[in-house]
């Protein structure tokens, strides 16, 4: 419980002899003092009454200034209202804020760009930019988007949006992926007692994100067309390159773009009398449970390594030429975003140079990899642990039991069948 009392705040007397009307809360055992913007003498106030005293003697404009003290008082008490209809143990800075108006508390706009600020200064980029795309897309639905609370976000709210997003011709998986971004907003705000959880538009009987989801075409080379992207050297040096990272990531159990772009010389350690290239996936890294991957280090793998840094400009530690420019935070997300559709470009560019009648593209060198453990027999919980799935909850207990072993064991089977020229 909190106290609201309008005071004379005499410790801060002004030189003309007044002193200020303050708003005083306490809660919690502490104490904050609001000032009003109203100053008076000892003699022209009512302590008792919390006001200015009538008579008009003393105080010839007592009425009005009442009024605006009657105004205030009314103001904190909705306040407080407001913050225990919405749950919120709120502070005492937070009501100060909220009191003067300078609050952003409750606004949806506000809330999600302070928190693709903290993101952005925390170092994960990549979340931050999903956020700014998908709030970006939300304000093509709602032209009120600045000033909407987090409170006004309900379930017929959502249904709308998606209804919108469907009229637009947005796949169930746009529509997914936008929706499940603002669920993510919508838990972060209600965790952090921005917002209250009455509203809440998913949950049990709320919209349900997964019914939007639609398998999609996973791509993958036949094996005449990965024998052929083996063995066929391009006399292009952009276009060699582009084969070799392919090579390298379907070696590495399928490793993403955004990881090899990551990969550095301290990913390399020494283990057993075996030598890995050890990380965790950018994609998955800060979830509960992520875990790390550890790939052997194969001949082909140490040859690939050695053609890039003996043919490419590698900068810093980095093993591949992927990242070309000293770059840091955002700067660094957006070089590497150019350098995948430069690499998707080259790979394009190799398929027709080596008639392959599949698409190319950074996914394929993973799909491919999965789809050759596969039809080897490999076990789909092997394949899991080799590709770092990122289902923890329901994986990990049958990955667990996976000794690296047995990962040598099936992907020496399944990805070295294929001559590879180096």
């Amino acid at each position: 419980m909190a106290s609201f009392k309008l005071v004379l705040h005499k410790p801060n007397k002004r030189k003309d002899g007044t002193y200020p009307i303050s708003l005083r809360i306490i809660k919690n055992m502490r104490t904050k003092y609001f000032n009003l913007g109203l100053y008076t003498t000892i003699e022209e106030w009512d302590e008792h009454a919390e006001r200015f005293k009538q008579d008009k003697k003393i105080c010839p404009m007592y009425k009005e200034y009442n009024a605006r003290l009657l105004e205030l008082q009314a103001r904190a008490q909705a306040l407080e209202i407001n913050f225990d209809r919405e749950g919120i143990d709120w502070t005492l800075e937070q009501f100060k804020n909220a009191f003067f108006h300078k609050t952003k508390q409750g606004k949806f706009i506000e809330y999600t760009n302070k928190c693709i600020n903290d993101m952005k200064g925390t170092g994960h980029i990549g979340n931050a930019k999903v956020w700014e795309s998908s709030i970006y897309n939300l304000s093509l639905y709602d032209k009120r988007l600045k000033s909407r609370l987090l409170s006004e976000i309900d379930i017929k709210y959502v249904n709308n949006y998606n209804i919108f997003m469907e009229k637009k011709g947005w796949c169930g998986n746009t529509r997914k992926h936008n929706i499940k971004t603002l669920r993510a907003i919508l838990n972060k705000a209600i965790q952090e007692k921005e917002c209250s959880p009455n509203n809440y538009p998913f949950g049990k009987g709320g919209f349900c994100v997964s019914a939007l989801g639609e398998e999609t075409r996973k791509r993958f080379l036949s094996e005449e067309s990965l024998s052929k992207l083996m063995n066929t050297q391009s006399k292009s040096i952009s276009k060699e390159i582009a084969r070799r990272l392919f090579i390298f990531s379907y070696l590495c159990y399928g490793m993403s773009f955004i990881d090899m772009a990551n990969i550095k010389k301290e990913n390399i350690i020494f283990e057993g009398g075996k030598e890995y290239i050890m990380y965790k996936r950018q994609k998955t890294e800060h979830c509960k449970g992520s875990k790390y991957i550890k790939i052997l280090m194969s001949d082909d793998i140490k040859v690939l390594i050695k053609w890039f840094t003996e043919n490419t400009n590698l900068i810093g530690k980095y093993l591949l030429p992927v990242v070309t420019i000293n770059y840091t935070g955002e700067k660094l997300y957006e070089h590497q975003r150019r350098r995948l559709a430069k690499y998707n470009s080259n790979l394009k560019k190799l398929g027709e140079e080596l008639d392959i009648p599949e698409k190319l593209t950074s996914y394929v060198s993973r799909h491919s990899m999965a789809m050759s453990l596969q039809k080897d027999g490999t076990p789909r919980e092997v394949i899991s642990q080799i590709m770092g799935h990122k289902d923890l909850s329901t994986t990990n207990t049958y990955l667990d039991s996976f000794s690296n072993d047995v990962i040598e064991k099936a992907t020496n089977k399944s990805l070295y069948k294929n001559k590879i020229v180096l």
